[in-house]
């Protein structure tokens, strides 16, 4: 606006105080109250430009000059105006804010008027009221329209910017020239009705990314009503439309985060609000206390996890997991045989997995776990094996002292409720973890084919196959006879010698490459638009069984090529009935064990519930999120005490021991979670039962008497599913998302607070900081003290509290090691479990 003297300054020409006020220059006077009605176009073009402007968090300037000064800096920096339009910009901001009520002084003037409406809304937190500040004008000198957002950290009165002093907590900027499509009056209307809107405002109040404001303006849309450009012949014609907004209000209030919701008014704490809900890693204080306290919240429901079962999404649930479980079992399985010279493999595994996931899901706290073995323990079987070796001990009655230290380990610990110890695994160790077992996945992947063209180089002349015989695969046996003269004695000497076979390399290499592009493929596949959405989810749920079948059907119609077959014995015999059976002494199998190897099994026995208790905790941790809704509780304590007994126990039947699967649990809970209708589908509730777990595994542990198809698994494919698996696994970590910013220019940087909040080379310190702490990991894995690996991992939970407040802010630490991992389900497309996860799977 300007004045009579021709001076501009900022005219309020609408103010919300719950409904719009708008004010008449003509009569000098504000009208009476109305909803607001907003154009189609303005929403549009507010939520265009807000994509492009500026948005700034947590302001902490406290006056007006200085919040302009920021403003007009950030818009250079982001390249909204040029460097040289910042004094005037800075100067129009600072206008006077006149609040002359003289109608002469009040007239519109060709597009030049500077325009201002403001909201009060009382901050239910604090039960104070605050006010937003809405600025909108065209500025003739620049180029583009362009948008500032202002989330001032404390409110705070600014002089003149209002009729009364109230604390204005946000403030909203939008100018440009005036020769353009943009109605400024218009737009500026629609932002303020989006902060009159108690979900909007309570969205930007709590938004840690501009994302998540756009995503807050996009919501508001779509709980809009837009009304055709028809003639409407009377008031009764509208009538139907307030049942319609009813039920569109109604569908926005049932949003699952709860500090969004508003059909349970305040939320100030009050007798009626009940107690906070149970934590279930706090202390008791008592022996076993909080063993105690899962057993008592769960069992209550004992009667319910049964009933709850009955249900086809149950079923559907169980035949999708049994193949997430049976292909890392398998996998798993032949991967572990090559590491510990078969004396242990597939038939182990399975009968593992079957026993102890029934006795588990019968009797644990949280039975929507899947346990399984993982990469962090194939790692610590390799280490063991490897270790047991070079002392010239048994290593499988090695692990039978190691599982009883393994029982007194975890008795000392439950007893003491040590799981409140999870509450320091932030995500800076998760993800160092997760990323090393990654990279140990796709390096043993390469490495196995490495191998494989060293026993099969590929050479120009190969010996002619004898395709007649019934293994033409056989290896050659050589006879030389040496005959002595002097004593008559005759020498047999037998060289067995195993050929150099012709594409056996290249087969392996392509049914690797192969099972890993399919599987990939049809997990993107999953979230693509091809097909009804119920067939891509079919398929992509489905994706690695379906490889390595197809890598079957390949491998087996090329039939003059050998390639290496998974080994599965019939029934229900061991890996190595050579060298042990299904019950292992634990004095010495073979040569008497040695008694203070007895003792000193503590040790390695500390190492693999470390690497226990890390896995499974934290996916409690992630299955048990409020988010998810689950009511019947679940069982930190109570879950260790199983697992882990368990492992110990079965130790002595020279089966592996298992921990909680990440991926394989988020999987499980995933599909047992039933969602609301409507275009934005929310989490009504998930089936917590015990039937699907425990049919899962009675599945797994029949697929032993599935050997004739087993053996035809060529191993080449399975180590395709290991890349698969360790490529995969690298989805959604944030150290892995960091690593490739180092490369990436900084105005390609992603919209998260890591990159946003820090200093693009503090966020790169951070960076390499973790990735020494990977490279150390990784230079003692291959040592000869790579039983020590979790003890160095351990220790980087010291080193992240050193640097929290020493080399890192706590505002910097808060942004780059926050637990900020979404929940996120099928039904949103573009996303999987493997997004969720920080853990390997």
């Amino acid at each position: 606006m300007k004045d009579q003297k021709q001076q501009t300054y900022w005219q309020e020409t609408g103010r919300w105080v719950g409904y719009e006020e708008s004010y008449d220059p003509q009569a000098g006077v504000w009208g009476s109250s109305h909803i607001s009605y907003l154009t189609f176009k303005s929403l549009i073009q507010l939520r265009r430009t807000m994509n492009t402007g500026v948005i700034i968090f947590d302001c902490e300037e406290r006056t007006m000059a200085s919040i302009a000064e920021k403003m007009v800096n950030e818009l250079v920096n982001k390249k909204q105006i040029r460097p040289g339009d910042q004094e005037g910009v800075l100067k129009s901001l600072l206008q006077n804010r006149s609040q002359s009520t003289d109608p002469e002084s009040q007239a519109l003037t060709d597009g030049m008027d500077l325009q201002k409406f403001s909201v009060k809304d009382r901050r239910e937190e604090s039960d104070r009221v605050e006010a937003s500040m809405v600025l909108v004008g065209a500025l003739e000198f620049l180029e583009n329209p362009t948008v500032v957002f202002v989330r001032l950290k404390e409110a705070v009165v600014l002089d003149s910017a209002l009729e009364a002093p109230v604390p204005v907590r946000f403030i909203f900027v939008l100018i440009g020239p005036s020769k353009t499509d943009m109605d400024y009056h218009e737009t500026g209307r629609a932002m303020a009705a989006l902060m009159a809107d108690k979900v909007f405002n309570q969205a930007a109040f709590q938004a840690k990314s501009a994302r998540e404001l756009t995503d807050a303006v996009s919501n508001f849309m779509d709980c809009s009503i837009v009304i055709p450009p028809t003639e409407i012949q009377n008031e009764a014609m509208l009538s139907s439309i307030i049942s319609f907004q009813k039920k569109l209000l109604q569908d926005r209030f049932q949003s699952s985060d709860p500090t969004l919701r508003l059909d349970s008014k305040p939320r100030r704490v009050s007798i009626s609000t009940g107690p906070p809900p149970e934590d279930p890693l706090a202390r008791t204080g008592r022996p076993f206390g909080g063993m105690i306290r899962d057993m008592k919240r769960r069992y209550q429901h004992y009667k319910s996890d049964i009933t709850d079962a009955l249900n086809a999404q149950v079923l559907a649930a169980v035949i999708f997991i049994y193949f997430a479980a049976l292909s890392p079992a398998i996998t798993f399985g032949g991967l572990l045989a090559d590491k510990v010279e078969n004396m242990m493999g597939v038939p182990e595994l399975l009968i593992s997995t079957s026993i102890q996931g029934i006795i588990f899901c019968f009797i644990a706290a949280q039975p929507v776990l899947v346990i399984g073995f993982s990469g962090p323990l194939l790692v610590f079987e390799e280490a063991f094996f490897a270790f047991c070796k070079s002392q010239d001990i048994e290593y499988i009655v090695g692990r039978v002292w190691v599982g009883v230290w393994l029982v007194v380990i975890v008795v000392v610990i439950v007893a003491f409720e040590g799981s409140f110890l999870v509450r320091f695994i932030s995500r800076f160790t998760q993800e160092i973890f997760s990323i090393l077992i990654s990279i140990i996945f796709i390096y043993e992947t390469f490495a196995k084919l490495g191998r494989t063209f060293k026993a099969h180089p590929l050479v120009l002349n190969y010996d002619h196959l004898n395709a007649t015989v019934e293994n033409p695969w056989r290896p050659k046996v050589e006879e030389t006879v040496f005959y002595d003269n002097a004593t008559g004695n005759t020498t047999l000497i037998v060289n067995t010698i195993n050929p150099l076979y012709p594409n056996t390399a290249l087969l392996s290499m392509c049914l690797m490459l192969g099972c890993f592009f399919i599987a990939f493929f049809l997990r993107q596949f999953k979230n693509g638009t091809f097909l009804p959405g119920k067939v891509r989810r079919l398929i992509g749920d489905f994706g690695v069984p379906i490889a390595i079948f197809l890598m079957i059907v390949v491998d087996y119609n090329i039939e003059d090529t050998y390639t290496q077959k998974l080994v599965v014995p019939k029934g229900l015999i061991v890996s190595n009935p050579a060298k042990r059976g299904w019950l292992i002494n634990p004095f010495g199998e073979h040569k008497t064990f040695p008694v203070w190897m007895m003792f000193a099994c503590c040790v390695p026995a500390l190492l693999v519930f470390i690497l226990i208790f890390l896995e499974s905790q934290i996916t409690t941790l992630i299955v048990s999120k409020p988010e998810r809704k689950m009511i019947k509780g679940s069982g930190f304590h109570y879950d260790l005490l199983v697992l882990v007994g368990m492992g110990g126990l079965s130790a002595i039947f020279g089966v592996p021991w298992l921990s909680a699967a990440t991926v394989r649990s988020v999987t499980h809970a995933n599909a047992l979670t039933v969602m609301s209708k409507g275009p934005k589908p929310v989490i009504e509730k998930v089936m917590e039962q015990r039937i699907s777990g425990i049919l899962v595994a009675l599945l797994v542990g029949l697929s032993i008497l599935m050997e004739p198809i087993l053996k035809m698994i060529p191993m080449s494919a399975l180590f395709g599913i290991f890349l698969y698996m360790g490529v995969t696994s690298l989805n959604g970590i944030q150290l892995w998302d960091r690593i490739l910013l180092l490369l990436v220019p900084k105005k390609y940087h992603p919209d998260e607070p890591y990159a946003t909040r820090v200093s693009t080379g503090r966020m790169h310190l951070f960076t390499a900081i973790q990735i020494v702490c990977l490279a150390v990991l990784w230079i003692v894995k291959s040592s000869p003290v790579s039983l020590a690996l979790p003890f160095i991992l351990i220790l980087t939970i010291p080193l992240r509290m050193f640097m929290t407040g020493r080399l890192f802010t706590e505002l910097e630490m808060k942004c780059l090691d926050a637990d900020d991992a979404k929940v996120t389900f099928e039904e949103q497309p573009g996303q999987d479990v493997y997004y969720e996860s920080q853990m390997p799977l």
